[in-house]
């Protein structure tokens, strides 16, 4: 296996039409018909490539993106484009910058996953990425059938059946099988052929696949898993790991365990790379940066705070409590558990009030100065091993996007940090991350 000879960092972009910020779509400068209008997704991923990113990310749920339509009507987050369709589009207005979208282990069957993104693969010449997550949106489950979500433990046990059938399935052609011969009138060659045959817990799939070896061998796999299952998880699957952590000690510890964790399922811990989110904001001043960012602050409803709140730490109403008032007692919550604990620990150490609570989860990855220290926070993490890169959200767009391209970029690459031009064709190359060997054909059709 082979790796880049220096460590360097890479980041990723987490594009959300109207803007990472709640308020986002409401600045004067926003967007907020961004997120159905192709052309501006067009523009601002050329504008990403052209700052040598290694990855436009969509996030996505299976339902409108929040908990209640009341306060979703005070949002951007009630549409969306479907991520598969938006990056394939996208694969043909760029060249080189990867392609990664968020698809549910919980609410889809692997044969549909496996499909997708190893199409996605094919047309985009080896630039997708597949985050995988377990969903905690409570509208995804009423979407499909369900009063609630399977619990957190059984979630992640399904999930991990899941990646290891897609896996197997974008196996199913060795990578010379199809061999297209004319001459000969052989298309594929059987003995290159390998069905599944998985019966597991969860799924029964018979294969094989029907599209030949994604160029990458397997999509780049990304995960977000935060909990002790969810490291465990993320150590056995994820390449690339989405994480929320917002001071250098924790962000630390949490790089040195989830690699200590890859290192104990017998994988390269360098082929494991940690991405905590950040939110730049740039200025030509750090006050003017503070200021920005408190005008967007001021652009969040009283509902939308208290539904931040609400739907990021528990199962309570909060529509009759005063928003400038003291948190109430929390009851247990099927949520996710890593996010939920680390806001709580923050309102309680902190005695905010709901507002406070909201403006903080609403900015709590906001790096807002000039350039010059947000690249200064970048080296920073990256050098004390926090970091191997970054998930980055601008706050709205495109202003900020254009703004981290044009003026913190350059300061990266002076450093030495960031590449000037992409090392290869694929996401995997880029990203120094081996190319999967297809599996024991024994393996495979044993099922295992």
């Amino acid at each position: 296996m082979t790796t880049h000879p220096v460590r360097r960092l890479s980041l990723g972009a987490l594009v959300q039409g109207s803007g990472g910020h709640i308020a986002g779509w409401r600045h004067p400068d926003g967007r907020p018909d961004g997120q159905l209008d192709f052309a501006f997704h067009a523009d601002l991923a050329r504008t990403l490539e052209r700052g040598r990113f290694d990855a436009l990310f969509l996030a996505d749920v299976v339902a409108v993106w929040g908990h209640q339509l009341d306060s979703l009507s005070r949002t951007g987050r009630a549409e969306h484009f479907e991520p598969i369709t938006l990056l394939a589009a996208l694969s043909l207005v760029t060249e080189h910058i990867g392609l990664a979208a968020t698809a549910t282990a919980t609410y889809n069957h692997p044969f549909h996953i496996a499909r997708k993104f190893a199409s996605l693969d094919h047309i985009s010449g080896g630039r997708a990425g597949w985050n995988v997550v377990t969903s905690v949106v409570p509208l995804e489950a009423a979407n499909f059938g369900f009063d609630r979500h399977l619990e957190h433990e059984l979630r992640y046990r399904r999930a991990d059946e899941f990646v290891q059938v897609v896996k197997a399935l974008w196996d199913s052609f060795d990578d010379d099988a199809v061999v297209r011969d004319k001459a000969t009138g052989r298309y594929y060659d059987p003995a290159g052929l390998h069905t599944p045959h998985h019966r597991g817990e969860h799924f029964s799939v018979r294969g094989p696949l029907n599209i030949s070896r994604p160029p990458q061998g397997h999509p780049v796999v990304f995960q977000a898993g935060s909990s002790p299952t969810g490291r465990e998880f993320a150590a056995r699957h994820g390449e690339v790991l989405f994480t929320s952590q917002y001071e250098l000690g924790p962000a630390q510890a949490f790089y040195a365990d989830v690699k200590a964790r890859a290192a104990a399922h017998g994988r390269d811990p360098a082929h494991v790379l940690v991405w905590p989110g950040i939110s730049p904001l740039v200025a030509a001043t750090e006050a003017e940066a503070r200021q920005r960012l408190g005008e967007l602050g001021d652009l969040v409803h009283d509902d939308v705070a208290r539904r931040l709140v609400q739907d990021n730490i528990g199962d309570l109403d909060l529509s009759d409590r005063p928003v400038d008032g003291p948190l109430p007692d929390i009851p247990e919550s099927n949520r996710s558990k890593s996010r939920r604990d680390l806001l709580l620990r923050t309102a309680r150490a902190e005695g905010l009030t709901i507002r406070q609570l909201a403006l903080r989860f609403a900015t709590d990855a906001a790096v807002a100065g000039t350039p010059e220290q947000i690249a200064e926070h970048i080296e920073t993490w990256f050098r004390a091993y926090a970091a191997d890169g970054f998930n980055i959200s601008f706050p709205y767009l495109p202003g900020p996007a254009e703004d981290f391209v044009d003026q913190v970029v350059p300061l990266l690459q002076q450093r030495g940090l960031l590449r000037t031009e992409y090392e290869g064709s694929t996401l995997r190359e880029n990203l120094g991350l081996p190319r999967p060997a297809a599996r024991d054909r024994h393996l495979q059709e044993s099922g295992r």
